[in-house]
């Protein structure tokens, strides 16, 4: 049994543990680790865990998530809750998308490797201990920091899981997404790389329940957005029994599954200006942004070519060719839960 798995089977009653899993050491013989903070009820009952970050950018969902574990009382828990706030200490350290050491996305690592480069490594050490133990994992992200973006969802479907999609809307429901994304795992339309190697669709192939949830931008904090999250947590503990609901709350009835999701990219550099929020939803022809050069004179202009969401929009105007100027769902449906 891992060091958190025997902490929450321990005797002993309710009581919360601040720990750190080791993986390994640097030059200086600094501590490579990851720390956890593990609530454990006061009766048996499922385990959540919610890993606030595995790019080193993405913040808001390391503050949710200790706002909403270190809150807890542990006497009124049925179960437990773990968090493991970062998944990749090297990368939050430089404030950076991926570990400085490997230059691997973290999360196209796992379940990782005990040999492996330290990407590998640190993805092998924090996934064994959820396996051990979680009843549901909850992925915590945000978009980049050069965008916007409302709080969605984003959920992979593992064909061997043994958990159906509309489970998997049910319980990231509870978040009230502006969109829940089916994310296609072959890469097809897609981020490039191994997708299938997200903590998330691992979680799945060992039939552990488990979706993403993106909070707004990366490398600042958005309160709006870690209030709405701790709010989603509750709700989710509520709903596999770990805590009482709460009086008058009521999740969202529906979600609006996306199934075809793309970015919108720039044929030419210049200074990019937005029309529209984050998170809009609006018509075909309806004008997403423009690109003036350096002489004010405009360029280009993004406009909807059907009805869209736009979910994520970009915040910084200094763009070049090829970088993205929005992600847009194309294709929705709205699906009870």
């Amino acid at each position: 049994m891992s060091r958190i798995g025997d902490f929450l089977q321990a005797a002993g009653g309710p009581q919360v543990e601040c720990g750190r899993i080791p993986v390994g050491s640097m030059a200086s013989g600094m501590s490579v680790d990851l720390p956890y903070v593990a609530v454990r009820g006061a009766e048996r009952g499922k385990t959540l865990w919610i890993n606030g970050q595995v790019h080193g950018d993405e913040i808001n969902g390391m503050i949710a998530s200790l706002r909403f574990a270190r809150a807890l009382d542990a006497k009124k828990l049925r179960g437990n809750v773990v968090v493991t706030p970062t998944a990749n200490p090297h990368a939050l350290d430089a404030r950076r998308k991926r570990n400085p050491y490997d230059e691997l996305d973290l999360d196209q690592t796992f379940p990782g490797s005990g040999r492996g480069l330290i990407s590998e490594r640190l993805s092998h050490a924090l996934f064994a201990q959820i396996r051990e133990v979680a009843d549901m994992l909850v992925s915590l992200h945000t978009m980049n920091p050069l965008f916007d973006s409302k709080l969605y969802c984003v959920y992979k479907v593992h064909p061997d899981s043994g958990v159906s999609e509309q489970d998997q809307l049910k319980a990231l429901s509870v978040f009230n997404p502006n969109v829940a994304c089916r994310q296609n795992v072959t890469g097809a339309g897609e981020l490039p790389g191994n997708i299938a190697g997200g903590i998330d669709y691992q979680a799945l192939a060992t039939r552990i329940p488990a979706f993403m949830v993106e909070l707004g931008g990366g490398s600042r904090y958005e309160s709006h957005n870690v209030e709405a999250a701790v709010l989603g947590f509750r709700r989710l503990a509520a709903q596999l029994g770990i805590l009482p609901a709460l009086e008058g709350d009521e999740a969202p009835a529906s979600v609006r599954r996306v199934t075809k999701r793309n970015w919108v990219t720039f044929e030419k550099g210049g200074l990019f200006t937005p029309e529209i929020e984050a998170g809009a939803t609006v018509e075909a022809g309806t004008v997403i942004g423009r690109t003036t050069n350096l002489f004010g004179e405009q360029i280009e202009s993004f406009e909807a070519e059907v009805p869209s969401v736009v979910f994520g929009l970009r915040r910084d105007p200094v763009v070049h060719t090829g970088e993205r100027a929005a992600f847009v769902a194309t294709e929705w449906d709205s699906v009870r839960v």
